[in-house]
């Protein structure tokens, strides 16, 4: 963000995400679940291939990821 945006506006992006987790966890009276480095990690990676796939049909290749 900070890279395309500006510092000033990332900082504010990340403020303002803070903001509405603290506030949803206020009021639905639950507390913070952190998902740890692994589901953010296969998180990102499933967002990337998304992506490439959209870029291929696009560009009118078929995408096919290989096997891990």
């Amino acid at each position: 963000m900070c890279a395309r945006h500006g510092a000033a506006e990332a900082i504010v992006a990340t403020a303002c995400k803070i903001a509405r987790i603290v506030y949803h966890m206020l009021k639905d009276k639950r507390e913070y679940i952190d998902h740890g480095a692994d589901y953010y990690k296969h998180t990102h990676q499933e967002q990337v291939l998304k992506k490439l796939k959209r870029q291929a049909a696009k560009l009118g290749v078929q995408f096919v990821p290989a096997p891990a």
